[in-house]
């Protein structure tokens, strides 16, 4: 997934692109940048910001338009008329979400856009958002109204929403019980996702719930699922922020176990994969990758839901949790027990033609019949486990894949079993491209 930037540089990296690049890393995906303007800034006190040319400007979204194909834009610091005005002519036809993160004022002091063209941005840039995250204070800016008990929340929402923008989420709104809340609209309903909230001055968590954003939309999430991972990533960040210069902290991205991170780039190349949902079975795909040693299937990550069908395309519609998967997750602690190193699985729609080429190669496999099992088994027990079992027993070294032909009510299946994520992949390129 390839995620493009476009805002102010910021020296500190503590905002701006540089913390977008950090964000959308963490995320697996690559990250591209834009530049509209350079800040002298710090953790302690905001200098000069100087805006780019049109010229240049203009000349670095062709660069990366042209060569790479982008999933996701979020725009941050806009800072003049002109730049607003190049960058709605080069972006309004692009049919990919864009989250608008309307930065007026730097966490260090400085203005991050011209009074004056403050009605541009209202004109051109918000027109092009999927997504705004405004806090309580831009959103008051942008509304010309004070958040009160006369102007509600959803009044100044419905203002911004009436400028052009899909869906707009205020940001930052303080709530009873020590608890901060985001107000969303969408098109056809409103609601409130809340969180703890945080005593603790920091740079950069706006920057960090946007990234987060644009990265779950692009993601095929829907709004609500992407406001409420961007506010738990988001939180995390300014839980684990860093007192990295003599001013205020830094939000620092609390790292992922590498487990999560390998799964998710690789589930990111599997939805990507040209045709591949005709793999998909009936009952969907789920990608695990296990710790080692794992007792039970609560040490194995997997999707809360699945790797769905969506007409010609794959979506993924749930997130990465440890016990996320039961039946993937049990074929592959069944064949961990006896092969320690097969940390990872994948199942696929059975198709004779599949299995034709699976015999062609040089992957070793083997099946079992769901027919042979006991009643007994079947009500009782596993029949996954029983299965698994039966097609590893007579293995001196461990299988590549593994597949039935289904039962009465049951769907036929193949998995595939790997040391990693990324040599499934490997393994499925061979038998279905």
């Amino acid at each position: 997934m390839n995620l493009l930037s476009i805002g102010g540089s910021d020296p500190s990296s503590g905002a701006g692109i540089q913390s977008d690049v950090k964000s959308f890393s963490e995320f697996g995906a690559y990250g591209l940048t834009v530049i509209t303007a350079i800040t002298g800034q710090n953790t302690s006190s905001f200098g000069m910001i100087e805006a780019v040319s049109k010229k240049i400007l203009k000349n670095q979204i062709e660069s990366i338009l042209t060569d790479f194909k982008i999933n996701g834009i979020k725009i941050g610091m806009v800072f003049n008329s002109e730049i607003i005005k190049t960058l709605y002519q080069q972006l309004k036809k692009l049919k990919i979400p864009i989250v608008v993160d309307p930065v007026i004022k730097s966490t260090t002091g400085g203005a991050l856009i011209e009074s004056k063209a403050i009605k541009d941005f209202q004109k051109y840039i918000i027109p092009l958002a999927t997504v705004i995250t405004p806090n309580k204070f831009e959103a008051e800016i942008l509304s010309k109204s004070k958040i009160n008990s006369k102007n509600s929340i959803e009044k100044i929402a419905k203002i911004i929403q009436k400028m052009g923008a899909k869906n707009v989420v205020i940001t930052g709104i303080e709530g009873k019980n020590n608890k901060i809340i985001d107000f969303v609209l969408e098109k056809s309903t409103k609601y409130m996702i809340s969180g703890d909230r945080i005593s603790s001055t920091n740079h950069g968590s706006g920057c960090n719930y946007s990234a987060a954003i644009v990265f779950a939309i692009s993601n095929k999430k829907t709004i609500r699922e992407s406001v409420k991972f961007a506010k738990e990533f988001t939180q995390d960040s300014i839980k684990n922020s860093k007192k990295v210069g003599n001013g205020i902290k830094i939000t620092n991205i609390h790292k992922k176990d590498q487990i999560n991170a390998e799964l998710s780039q690789s589930i990111n190349e599997f939805i990507k994969i040209k045709n591949i949902y005709k793999n998909i079975p009936e009952c969907q795909t789920n990608f695990v990758y296990s710790k080692p040693k794992p007792k039970s299937t609560k040490d194995i990550l997997g999707l809360s839901g699945r790797i769905v069908k969506a007409g010609n395309e794959v979506v993924v519609a749930g997130s990465l949790a440890y016990g996320g998967s039961k039946h993937v997750a049990t074929a592959l602690l069944v064949v961990n027990k006896k092969f320690p190193h097969i940390q990872s699985a994948i199942n696929l729609k059975y198709e004779k033609s599949i299995i034709s080429k699976i015999k062609k190669s040089k992957f070793l496999i083997s099946s079992y019949d769901r027919i042979k099992e006991s009643k007994d088994n079947k009500i009782k027990g596993s029949s996954v486990e029983w299965g698994i079992n039966n097609a590893i027993k007579n293995l001196k070294s461990s299988p590549d894949i593994i597949f039935h032909k289904g039962d009465f009510g049951k769907e036929p299946m193949i998995i595939i079993f790997g040391d990693k994520p990324k040599n499934i992949l490997k393994k499925l390129s061979k038998i279905t491209g």
